[in-house]
């Protein structure tokens, strides 16, 4: 599925209009210009500083982003023409950017930087049987619980099985007292309830993703059981606005569980009160019948369309997944590697807070990779909430996600159509 130039930018007149993030302008062909985000922007020059890079190549200059405005800055960029040679891109845009031609497929002599990866993780990136960028970090969503209220509800951790963890979770409830609740599902958060229909085996669209499958029995069952958690008082019915401070919160006990990513381990280091060391810990995510699945994330590294500097710019890239350098990477951010060798090198397994991910991770799914997936999954999420309330029965509200999915992918059936037609 191409788009011109000319049709993006038409498009790109409805966005929003940013703040200006500071000049960019047209590809400089002098220098090797490397587009990245957050943590890893700040920590980026250091890191190639410590990597060896050839005298002869061209110089290499890194430009932040902030994260808020970084998709828009993507598509602008393409539009017009000035995009840089290497970019870090979060692994839900993979799609998206390889649709349009944003983004160069990863060349024969590349795909080596695949091996030792995490399955899951390289099937996000993996479209159309080619793959479209290198994993430089990755990450998933597993529980938080505190230890202290499931041991005295006579568990050393959540079980592993929707029946055992839902039957926990009405004790751990009472042991928390009046008022408090089992788990934390923000109804403005669609990750719980993908985590859950993940676990359950559901795929979501089907017809090579031009038609929603949201009313099949995988997904209806996840939606059913999704339902039960509000309807039986396990979880409050509120977003996550309505939380005044997440730490607090969890301290106090008004929920005992809730599901993050890596990043959180942090935060709960160093939020949470001394009293409550030791009492928290991480859980890999419960599935029907024993550990269930999640969706793989992180952020991957690409190469840009119509760079000067492809084969310095793969080699850049090569030489940023090295294993020395995945770990100063880790050391500097905390990021989880992409690199299963570089989480023994690491010492991650010795980590119990963070050895869980390991095990998430070999059991993540890719969720569907079209490019209309974030505004699906956000009206997927949109319908749960008005179910969770009351509005929808399971079976109205899979009728109606699908009814929502089918009309944001009336352009890709086209497509898809128009295709097979030639």
């Amino acid at each position: 599925m191409q788009l011109t130039r000319r049709q993006l930018t038409g498009a790109l007149a409805a966005l929003p209009l940013l703040p200006t993030l500071g000049a960019c302008g047209a590809r400089d062909s002098d220098v090797l210009t490397v587009w990245a985000m957050g943590n890893e922007a700040a920590s980026l020059p250091a890191l190639l500083q410590g990597i060896d890079w050839p005298a002869s190549a061209p110089p290499v200059s890194v430009q932040p982003l902030p994260w808020a405005a970084a998709h828009e800055k993507l598509l602008t960029g393409f539009a017009g023409g000035s995009l840089p040679s290497v970019g870090q891109i979060g692994n839900s845009w993979i799609a998206e950017l390889a649709a349009i031609g944003a983004i160069a497929p990863v060349p024969a002599y590349a795909r080596r930087l695949l091996d030792d990866q995490f399955g899951a993780v390289i099937d996000t990136n993996r479209i159309g049987g080619k793959s479209w960028g290198i994993p430089w970090y990755v990450d998933t969503r597993l529980q938080y619980y505190r230890k202290d209220l499931f041991e005295r509800a006579g568990y050393v951790e959540p079980p592993p099985d929707w029946t055992g963890w839902k039957a926990a979770l009405h004790k751990v409830k009472k042991v928390a007292g009046d008022g408090n609740f089992a788990l934390l599902y923000p109804l403005n958060e669609y990750e719980q309830l993908t985590t859950l229909a993940l676990s359950a085996g559901a795929r979501m669209l089907r017809d090579d993703g031009g038609r929603g499958a949201f009313s099949d029995a995988e997904f209806k069952a996840a939606l059913a059981f999704y339902k039960s958690l509000f309807d039986e008082g396990l979880a409050p019915r509120v977003s996550m606005a309505q939380i005044s401070n997440v730490w607090t919160e969890f301290a106090r006990g008004y929920f005992s569980l809730f599901l993050s990513g890596p990043w959180t381990i942090g935060d709960m280091r160093s939020r949470l009160a001394p009293a409550l060391e030791g009492n928290w810990g991480t859980a890999a995510n419960p599935g029907p019948g024993g550990t269930g699945s999640a969706a793989p994330g992180g952020s991957s590294l690409v190469v840009f369309a119509g760079s000067p500097h492809g084969e310095a710019a793969w080699d850049l890239v090569a030489r940023l997944m090295a294993p020395g350098a995945q770990l100063a990477l880790h050391e500097a951010t905390g990021d989880l590697p992409a690199r299963r060798s570089v989480w023994a090198e690491a010492g991650l397994a010795n980590d119990p807070a963070v050895a869980p991910f390991r095990i998430q991770l070999e059991r993540a799914t890719a969720l569907p990779k079209v490019p209309e997936w974030e505004r699906i999954v956000t009206e997927m999420q949109i319908v749960a909430e008005r179910m969770v309330r009351g509005q929808f029965s399971v079976d109205e509200a899979a009728k109606e996600m699908d009814a929502r999915a089918d009309r944001l992918l009336e352009k890709r059936r086209w497509m898809l159509d128009k295709g097979r037609a030639l």
